[in-house]
């Protein structure tokens, strides 16, 4: 499908951009967030033809990466169009471009029919999910940023995040953000979900909860023991592979594995 394949692309080439720009320790042009932001509607339309052409919401394995994926690479296209931190395109751009192509090579699956507040409940979901998984990437760029720093290690990648501080601080705004959505989830989950303790929700559900578990006690230990650094990096990823076992871990094997849909 062309919006797809164009979306790919662009994507490669924001990101191939960037890459440039820092490796010539230069200020990105705005050209890589232009490419973003086409290659993210490109992206969303290529979801809104498959999903006309299937008559219905199409949230298997392979649709629901790449819908998280496209939320990821919205954020960051707005982070960098804030001035955030342009960088975050470098990583996320190419894993958008991944499932993407993933999608696309796998093909459309089954419609999943869904009422208007299971619509809701999912989207909730897909963005928690792509707001989690961008704090994740951005906790991942701050513990090598404080192991290149306390090493002396002074490589020009450096330049191409903002300091420290701004990081961290970035870092647990979106840690909140994807909280409060996480939180919604939930709730619309046990609002709406016929029996959330289903065989097949069940592991899904105890995960997630765990996760919000731990994200909550690491913004209560930020909040009221001023967490930073390795403890905040640790706390996020760990609630993030929680999450991320929760609906793919739990879509792989039923979907792929056991060919359950």
């Amino acid at each position: 499908m062309w919006p797809a394949w164009i979306a790919i692309a662009l994507y490669l080439l924001a990101a191939g951009l960037l890459v440039h720009a820092y490796a010539r320790s230069s200020t990105p042009r705005r050209a890589w967030a232009w490419m973003g932001v086409v290659g993210v509607f490109a992206h969303a339309l290529a979801h809104a033809l498959a999903w006309r052409e299937a008559g219905g919401l199409d949230l298997q394995f392979f649709a629901a990466l790449s819908l998280v994926g496209l939320g990821m690479a919205a954020l960051s296209v707005a982070y960098g169009l804030a001035g955030r931190m342009p960088a975050l395109g470098v990583i996320v751009f190419p894993l958008a471009a991944l499932a993407l192509l993933g999608d696309t090579l796998h093909g459309p699956g089954p419609k999943t029919a869904l009422d208007w507040p299971l619509q809701m409940h999912a989207w909730l979901a897909l963005l928690a999910y792509a707001t989690l998984a961008i704090a994740a990437v951005i906790a991942i760029l701050l513990w090598l940023q404080e192991r290149a720093l306390r090493r002396r290690d002074f490589h020009g990648w450096l330049r191409a995040l903002p300091p420290l501080a701004e990081l961290e601080l970035l870092l647990f705004r979106t840690i909140a953000v994807g909280f409060v959505l996480l939180t919604a989830t939930l709730l619309s989950g046990v609002l709406f979900v016929d029996d959330l303790f289903a065989q097949h929700l069940m592991h899904k559900t105890v995960l997630s909860v765990l996760s919000w578990l731990a994200f909550g006690a690491l913004l209560l230990g930020r909040w009221r023991y001023g967490w930073r650094g390795a403890t905040a990096v640790r706390w996020t990823l760990a609630a993030m592979a929680l999450l991320v076992l929760a609906f793919f871990g739990s879509k792989f094997v039923l979907e792929l594995l056991l060919r359950r849909v």
